[in-house]
């Protein structure tokens, strides 16, 4: 019964990481850009769910308020940060993206201190089924990171502003000559990616309930280490990397040997299947015009 327990902590965690990996998967897709402030956006929307509760108490609100400022947020930056450099070169974009991510850090630090602050967002508890005992939060994060892969899913493939994401990502100039408003797709793209980091920052917060400006750090990073395991751009190589990475680390985190070098161990599996599989296990190769 222990294997099932870590089995469903492990889809949890790596539904969490998923949920991550989706923001910085679309928007290398369509952008071409790794926005490396993407981890931070989680962490923004943690202080907004904590400010929130402390002035309403209600968390249904809180929830709601902290994926409209993330998206918010996350629109801002690629207007005011990415946009005028959407003819840069990568390098200048990736060095604008890790100067967002240090930004948005140290004022979380002089807002909100750099003590770490408990949020308690519900006393959620846990349930028994048959011979499982299993944290209730672990549960609801499961069954919402499904539901939301599924939704994003059916958006990319039915409606028209997935289908015109999808054109963008294949071809960018072939996109615009039809038609498609190209930087319209690309906020769209952010606001999507900023919105699912809340909810990761919700998960985050059932699961461990501290808080500091440092939170979406390395969630973030193994979420990007998810994405690119899956292959970077692609939507379902980013679920697929994310529940792989959550799986790794809780089983590893029950092996008390290797406990310890969880971290180690997630990151050697990065560099071993980037050795054997550049462009990660769903991935495509794209051939570069000279």
């Amino acid at each position: 019964m222990d294997i099932i327990t870590t089995l469903i902590n492990g889809l949890s965690l790596g539904g969490i990481y998923a949920m991550i990996a989706l923001g910085y998967t679309m928007v290398y897709g369509i952008a071409k850009m790794l926005n490396f402030a993407h981890g931070d956006i989680i962490m923004a929307g943690g202080y907004t769910i904590f400010v929130l509760l402390n002035m309403t108490g209600n968390p249904i609100a809180a929830i709601l308020g902290a994926v409209v400022f993330c998206v918010v947020l996350g629109v801002v930056i690629e207007k005011v940060a990415y946009k005028p450099l959407r003819g840069a070169s990568p390098l200048a974009v990736l060095i604008t993206a890790i100067g967002g991510s240090y930004l948005l850090q140290s004022l979380a630090q002089i807002i909100f201190g750099s003590a770490s602050k408990m949020v308690i967002i519900a006393e959620l508890g846990t349930v028994k089924i048959g011979a499982l005992s299993l944290q209730v939060h672990t549960l609801i994060t499961l069954a919402c990171t499904i539901v939301v892969m599924i939704i994003l899913s059916l958006f990319v493939k039915f409606t028209k502003t997935g289908r015109a994401m999808v054109a963008v990502s294949e071809d960018k100039g072939a996109a615009q000559l039809m038609g498609i408003n190209v930087n319209k797709i690309i906020t769209i793209t952010f606001a999507i990616g900023s919105a699912l980091a809340a909810l990761a920052g919700l998960f985050y917060l059932l699961k461990s309930p501290s808080l500091s400006n440092t939170l979406g750090s390395l969630p973030g990073i193994k979420a990007f280490t998810a994405a690119v395991i899956g292959g970077i751009g692609s939507i379902p190589g980013a679920m697929l990397g994310g529940i792989l990475l959550g799986l790794i680390e809780a089983i590893s985190y029950k092996v008390t040997v290797i406990a310890p070098y969880t971290d180690a161990i997630e990151f050697s599996i990065l560099i071993i299947i980037l050795l054997v599989r550049p462009t990660g296990f769903l991935g495509k190769k794209r051939r570069e015009k000279v």
